[in-house]
């Protein structure tokens, strides 16, 4: 379908912007939950906020297109998935989950 803007008058340019706009954001709303799908609660996972340091940390919350960690010393940050990587451990290559912690009696 090819739409021909030069004939359009101000009004429908301004209908067609806020269409393209809607479906522009309802697209990376899309993809963003895609990506949250790779992750799930309790996953250890990094990422590299800009002028900082790696940074490692647990998934904690879904949100509408970011997702929180809460990081080792403690910090709260909304993060896009497409950002996060997971982490792998020594526990995660044997199949225990990460935030597990192994108690022994004495």
């Amino acid at each position: 379908m090819k739409i021909d803007i030069d004939r359009l008058t101000e009004a429908e340019l301004i209908d067609l912007n806020n269409r393209i706009v809607a479906r522009l954001r309802l697209l990376r709303q899309m993809r963003a939950h895609a990506e949250m799908l790779d992750f799930k609660i309790g996953d250890r996972v990094t990422f590299q906020p800009d002028g900082h340091p790696p940074l490692n940390g647990m998934l904690t919350r879904y949100n509408k297109k970011t997702v929180t960690v809460i990081t080792e010393d403690g910090g709260h940050w909304n993060v896009s998935p497409s950002l996060l990587r997971k982490v792998k451990s020594a526990e995660n290559e044997r199949g225990r989950a990460s935030n597990v912690i192994q108690l022994y009696k004495k």
